[in-house]
């Protein structure tokens, strides 16, 4: 089974996979509505806008496995995010990213190594995985790098290349 095949559920409920997206290059983050990183859905926003037209989907996935800055219902985490940052990329359900009850999609994600060769768990709310269209792991970015980063970027224009 590879990362698009594996089920998921979207926030409201709803059967999905990665793959039901399509073809696309995705930037998989962890995300969180009361965490110090959470302005970093407006620039994960802004590339969901940038590179969409080309085959590119941010798949925001909350999780409040970190000091607990998930808390909210699935409907809670729908209205914050469409109302305070106008998300339009793909929200699934609250998912564990690390231990046993670690979602299967982290599961697979969490054994891509970092630009410092590091794999394993989670660090904090917003990291980032790249995913090539045909379901391949690309990069992993620590949650301190900025969507818009110049190393972020660049790794989304080559997938997309």
């Amino acid at each position: 089974m590879t990362i698009g095949e594996i089920e998921l559920r979207t926030l409201s409920g709803e059967p999905a996979t990665l793959g039901g997206l399509g073809k696309r290059v995705l930037l998989v983050v962890n995300v969180a509505s009361k965490c110090g990183l959470t302005p970093q859905y407006e620039g994960l926003e802004r590339l969901q806008r940038r590179f969409a037209d080309r085959g590119f989907s941010v798949a925001g996935f909350p999780c409040n496995q970190f000091a607990g800055q998930e808390p909210g219902s699935a409907e809670e985490i729908a209205e914050f995010c469409s109302a305070t940052y106008g998300v339009s990329f793909p929200v699934f359900e609250k998912v564990d990213v690390n231990g046993e009850g670690r979602h299967p999609v982290f599961a697979e994600l969490t054994g891509h190594p970092d630009a410092d060769g590091e794999a394993g768990d989670v660090r904090w709310n917003f990291e980032k995985f790249l995913v090539g269209g045909d379901g391949a792991v690309l990069a992993r970015f620590r949650p301190t790098t900025e969507p818009e980063s110049a190393e972020v970027v660049a790794a989304i224009e080559a997938a997309l290349s």
